[in-house]
């Protein structure tokens, strides 16, 4: 059986669908862990979906302890990436400040900053001296407080992807893109086979690691991944002469977040009349909301032109949180998915845990509480740290 002229396995021992960074993470686990003949299928370019669309953050700031650990866990990865993996991934660590004007969000935070300080995360409310000094162009007028951790940052999605690839590659993963999965073949409540373009894989065991287009292969076995795909866009300023170093900056009331990026600065703001859908062209309609934050909070960017921009889509979930577990009524379905917006920055980590779910091993964090059954009885965990 061919797909672009390569011969596709007639057997695996694990089929990955999803070749951004939660599956070439999920591969490489696996795969270094012994695990024989472990494929990975997607229907373009390795990371040509949400990773390469990405903001590239990574941080532990979160509100739900399952995330905050699965962030450190990450975050401990990104540190030794290069090290580990051969891959240069363009780590910088001027930490998140999120900038905070109300006394609702002001006390919510101080709550998510003892539980993160409980993890190992050195977080700490700041003032907005402090907080100007971290973010030079930012307006402080209107702020009460903010947020800050030393440790977080940003990096480079692609080539994350590209360190994950080589690696599983060298354990001796087969990583097929431009070959996308059509179906999953079942007898009986167990998995038999996945449908490629290419042709059949014979298999007992599935990753769907699909990001926004979980549902679909969730639905293909029965199982329900409530994920939603919503487009988010990004824009990038031309350079600016003289920029100071500023730490990645979320104005937490309305969304709107910068980084440097290289010259200039990369920036973003959810839409909140976004609707659902694979949407990936770019729109205007969301450039007036955007303009008047920017106005707000960092007055100098009404002056700089944009350069650049793209759109990609989140992962959305009804409670903003992951799905991650088993399938229990088909044997040997795997999901991670749902990430609502932070799937890059836990991919290590849950690579780790999709290696432990397929082993039958306890995982170092207990995700139960992300398995997908949870809206069916009542047990969402709404993560309020969402950009």
């Amino acid at each position: 059986m061919q797909e672009s002229g390569r011969e596709l396995p007639a057997r695996a021992s694990a089929v990955i669908i999803g070749g951004g960074a939660m599956g070439v993470s999920s591969a490489h686990a696996l795969a270094a862990a012994g695990v024989p003949d472990v494929v990975l299928l997607d229907k373009g370019p390795l990371g040509s979906g949400s990773t390469s669309k990405a903001a590239g953050g990574v941080r532990a700031q979160f509100s739900d302890r399952v995330n905050i650990e699965l962030a450190v866990r990450s975050l401990e990865t990104f540190d030794a990436f290069a090290e580990r993996f051969g891959q240069e991934i363009d780590l910088h660590k001027p930490g998140y400040l999120f900038l905070l004007d109300s006394p609702a969000a002001v006390a919510e935070f101080e709550k998510n900053v003892a539980v993160q300080n409980d993890l190992g995360v050195p977080s700490r409310m700041i003032s907005l001296r402090e907080a100007a000094e971290l973010s030079p162009l930012i307006d402080t007028e209107g702020l009460l407080a903010a947020a800050y951790s030393p440790t977080d940052g940003h990096c480079t999605p692609e080539s994350v992807v590209l360190g994950y690839a080589g690696a599983a590659r060298r354990r001796g993963a087969r990583l097929l893109p431009n070959c996308a999965a059509t179906g999953i073949e079942t007898v009986d409540g167990r998995i038999v086979a996945v449908l490629t373009e290419g042709g059949r894989i014979e298999t007992d065991t599935v990753v769907c690691a699909a990001g926004a287009w979980s549902a679909p292969v969730g639905g293909w076995v029965g199982v329900d991944l409530p994920v939603t795909p919503l487009r988010r866009q990004v824009l990038v300023t031309e350079p600016m002469p003289d920029l100071p170093p500023t730490a990645f900056t979320i104005d937490f009331a309305t969304t709107f977040y910068f980084h440097r990026e290289g010259p200039g600065l990369l920036l973003g703001m959810s839409d909140p009349d976004e609707t659902p859908g694979f949407k990936l062209d770019r729109s205007d309609a969301w450039l007036p909301r955007l303009g008047e934050a920017m106005a707000r909070r960092v007055p100098a960017l009404m002056e700089t032109g944009i350069a650049t921009g793209w759109a990609g889509l989140y992962e959305v979930t009804p409670d903003h949180n992951a799905l991650i577990g088993v399938a229990p009524d088909v044997d040997r379905f795997i999901y991670a998915t749902g990430f609502s917006g932070h799937g890059f920055l836990m991919s290590p980590a849950v690579g780790e845990v999709v290696r432990d779910l397929y082993l039958g091993r306890e995982p170092f964090v207990d995700v139960s509480g992300l398995d997908a059954r949870r809206f069916a009885r009542a047990g969402a965990r709404p993560e309020l740290n969402i950009v």
